[in-house]
């Protein structure tokens, strides 16, 4: 009996290899023959599968967004229930920037995408649109600790929020070794802790737990 094939599976390997292609050797080497090479399978084996380049990068891009939201997810639960709104933001955004295996693959796929969408409508409609709810979820989340006394009320939370995602953009500096993980993880916190007020002692303490579980996650064979 032939063996069945899982067409979602293989096209997250095919998503998987794009990514590869696109960390190891840029987005400049990014054409449907370098992906199936990749991928260990013939052009016509991916054109079963994905018919045009531009369907092949919106799928890897849709997985590279469902990973990451996975990977917040599960930050998330580490946190226990009835997390505090700083943690939660602290995981959303540290799982956005490329501090360890799994994240700076889809960090330099999403980066890859961006480049796209400059020149094609479609790819700028639908980064745009992913933007913007991320957005507006930040927004909510600073907007409720607002309203339940975690940060001051005379904080903008529209001004917050757009400070908040200007954190995401230490993953420029990252990529080109201009600062380290740990001195990006600090910015992070510093700027967390005057945002929700914490003082010196209560913000070092956390910093020092902080520390253990980000060290665990950026070794090698932490996904």
């Amino acid at each position: 009996m032939p063996k069945q094939v899982d067409h979602r599976e293989r096209r997250e390997t095919i998503a998987r290899a794009l990514w590869r292609v696109v960390e190891q050797r840029g987005v400049a080497h990014l054409s449907m023959r370098e992906v199936a090479q990749e991928a260990g399978i013939s052009l016509g084996q991916l054109q079963h599968y994905f018919t045009s380049r531009e369907a092949l990068l919106s799928f890897a891009m849709d997985f590279a967004s469902e990973q990451a939201a996975l990977r917040v997810g599960r930050g998330l639960e580490e946190l226990g229930d009835r997390p505090h709104p700083r943690d939660v933001l602290r995981v959303m955004i540290t799982e956005m920037l490329p501090l360890h295996t799994d994240a700076r693959a889809t960090s330099r796929m999403s980066a890859a995408f961006v480049l796209e969408a400059l020149h094609n409508e479609n790819f700028h409609a639908k980064v745009r649109g992913g933007m913007l709810q991320g957005r507006v979820l930040v927004e909510q989340l600073v907007r409720q600790a607002i309203a339940d006394g975690y940060i001051s009320p005379d904080r903008d939370p529209v001004a917050e929020t757009n400070l908040l995602l200007a954190l995401t953009g230490f993953t420029t500096l990252l990529e080109l070794d201009v600062v380290g993980p740990r001195e990006v993880l600090t910015a992070v916190d510093r700027y967390l802790d005057g945002l929700f007020g914490r003082d010196d002692e209560s913000a070092g303490a956390g910093h020092e737990r902080r520390k253990a579980t980000d060290e665990g996650r950026s070794r090698p064979d932490a996904t």
